[in-house]
């Protein structure tokens, strides 16, 4: 099984990155300070320096952003919240792209061709995804920021930014003079064409971690839909051949069932992948009619640790062969 075939089943390969469509929008509230998210739709923004399409290029599937980018390690964690009911979404998948710490951003100019702090996870059962990535400088004209995308469909997706609070980000600066050689950031966010018109909820956290010697942040994100809502179940990649629910329970603690139901006659193939991309496993359940089914999964049997994972069931049948992905989540 090859990654290019899995990411077909995220719905990724030939959807492209959507941009257009039905994209959430907010008006932004001039404000002189942070505020809590309180459930409140995310602000739309710009793509900003987004060449790379995420969804056509295999390596991006990953925790880790940073390839060979060196500066402050930063542990990036972003909550989707469906703005109908103010819970947690989970199965949504998440882009991010963000520059290095000078300033430069991967396929752009003399970085065409790289792939650094580019990826994207889809979020588990609490809404949540996290990356790794170094933290990001700035550059002449736009303070400090990180692009994001919550894909929930081929049908809507919401695009925006986050930002950091000015005194802990220009800290970081200044502490590491010899990785941010240019200094602290100049701009306010009124100096900022992005941040001018409001903030509030855009503005993650910044905390010290002691063990990497670098920082968490964190951002709640308010989009079009209803929490506990994973993605939209009748998506292109499934072409009516099947159906595929959510792990219950979920989370689980160490064994779970997968429910799906088979419309056509087919063999089912079950796929388990690290949220690094490589795949781990495979159970299959060959020549099922038509009807509903279930794999169970017991991660000591089939010697996994405690983790999250994505779960891909393909099918094949004499129609061809269609995927679908979701996330199980390990407490």
């Amino acid at each position: 099984m090859k990654r290019l075939d899995f990411l077909r089943g995220l719905g990724l390969v030939g959807a492209g990155s959507m941009v257009a469509g039905k994209v959430a929008t907010s008006p932004h509230t001039v404000n002189s300070g942070p505020m809590p998210p309180n459930c409140t739709l995310i602000p739309a923004e710009t793509a900003g320096p987004f060449p790379l399409d995420l969804t056509e290029n295999q390596v991006f599937f990953r925790q880790d952003v940073r390839e060979d980018r060196t500066g402050v390690v930063l542990n990036q964690k972003i909550k989707i919240i469906g703005l109908e009911n103010c819970l947690p979404m989970p199965n949504v998948r998440v882009n991010i792209w963000a520059c290095d710490k000078d300033g430069n951003y991967s396929g752009y100019g003399t970085q065409t061709g790289l792939t650094y702090m580019r990826g994207y996870q889809i979020t588990d059962a609490n809404g949540e995804v996290n990356f790794t990535a170094i933290f990001p400088g700035w550059y002449n004209g736009r303070i400090c920021h990180i692009h994001f995308q919550a894909y929930v469909s081929s049908v809507y997706a919401a695009i925006s930014q986050l930002t950091y609070p000015i005194a802990e980000k220009n800290a970081i600066y200044a502490e590491n003079p010899a990785l941010y050689t240019k200094g602290a950031d100049p701009l306010s966010f009124n100096n900022d064409g992005i941040f001018a018109d409001g903030y509030a909820y855009q503005l993650a956290t910044l905390t010290p971690n002691t063990d990497t010697g670098g920082y968490d942040s964190y951002l709640e994100v308010t989009i079009q839909g209803s929490g506990l809502t994973a993605l939209a179940e009748a998506e292109p990649e499934t072409g009516g051949q099947f159906k595929l629910y959510q792990n219950q329970p979920n989370p689980y603690l160490e064994s779970t069932t997968i429910p799906f139901e088979m419309f056509h006659n087919g063999d089912a193939f079950l796929e388990i992948w690290s949220l690094s991309g490589k795949k781990l496993t495979e159970l299959k359940k060959p020549g099922l009619n038509p009807g509903r089914y279930t794999f169970d999964i017991n991660l000591s049997t089939l010697q996994l640790p405690a983790a999250n994972y994505a779960y891909q069931l393909r099918v094949e049948n004499k129609a061809g062969v269609y995927r679908q992905t979701k996330v199980m989540t390990h407490h």
